[in-house]
């Protein structure tokens, strides 16, 4: 197949699929997702993706009604299914929905599962992001991968009408993440990154490059740090499960970062070596 639709047991080609008016996701958004890419038919961090995708819907409240491993040999059977295997695999779960239009629901109601994979190549990580900014305005529960991405859209159409490949958001002066990404930021040696907090999505790339700092004996700070400190940084890394560690070269017109090519190098071979090859 060249890519895959599925819902509730039922799969095809996802232009022939069709989803019940019913599901909350029409009306409210009212669901979790994760997603990440497979190389070789390899699902790529599978586990890490699965326990953030569990841990969504438990501060969702949303009944699963599967297991994790179920979810895992799922995914790994249905991308056997594809042409090639270089692919991005995407699942969702709704609150389910059998009913007519209501805020409230069924907690022990079984959600609907949704899953969708097409192909595409893990961006190398020597590529240079240029960015742009604004204002974070979005719900303190960034910590839930929810299908609620308007803000998101909104910053990542804006990187695309000005010509950019990210949009950091801030808080005040504070840097949260970016439309669709982890921020980070090299600084004498250190390794600076905003805590795990309800302000931003916990990466799993962002995980990866904590240990790869560790391992490498590079100090890791996780504190909020400000604008004023990403545009002195030595290095800004944007991160995300398809651009692994990728550097910023400009923010809104001025030059940032391409300070400390060194450790920034360092870096992305350890994850060039030890994830992106493993």
């Amino acid at each position: 197949m060249q890519n895959l639709g599925y819902y509730n047991g039922r799969y095809d080609l996802i232009e022939n699929m069709m989803i019940p008016m019913s599901d909350r996701v029409h009306w409210f958004g009212d669901g979790v997702y994760d997603a990440t890419c497979a190389r070789n038919y390899r699902i790529m961090s599978l586990d890490e993706h699965i326990d953030r995708f569990f841990n969504s819907a438990q501060l969702l409240n949303i009944h699963l009604g599967f297991t994790k491993e179920y979810l895992a040999e799922l995914l790994q059977e249905l991308v056997l299914k594809l042409d090639e295997g270089d692919l991005f695999v995407y699942w969702q779960v709704t609150r389910g929905g059998k009913g007519l239009r209501s805020h409230c629901y069924d907690s022990e109601e079984k959600a609907n599962l949704w899953i969708t994979i097409t192909p595409e190549k893990v961006t190398k990580i020597d590529k240079k992001f240029k960015l742009t900014m604004m204002e974070d305005k979005r719900y303190r529960y960034c910590n839930i991968k929810t299908l609620n991405l308007i803000p998101s859209v909104l910053a990542a159409q804006l990187a695309k009408e000005k010509g950019c490949d990210e949009t950091v958001l801030h808080r005040g002066d504070i840097v949260t993440e970016c439309a669709h990404s982890n921020i980070h930021i090299l600084k004498d040696g250190k390794f600076i990154t905003h805590p795990a907090d309800e302000y931003i999505l916990p990466g799993i790339a962002r995980a990866h490059l904590i240990e790869a700092c560790r391992a490498l004996n590079i100090p890791v700070e996780e504190r909020a740090f400000t604008l004023d400190e990403l545009f002195v940084a030595d290095e800004v890394i944007v991160s995300s499960s398809g651009d692994l560690c990728n550097s910023a070269y400009e923010l809104d017109g001025r030059a940032i970062g391409e300070k400390d090519e060194a450790t920034l190098g360092k870096i992305q071979q350890y994850i060039v070596e030890t994830w992106l090859e493993a």
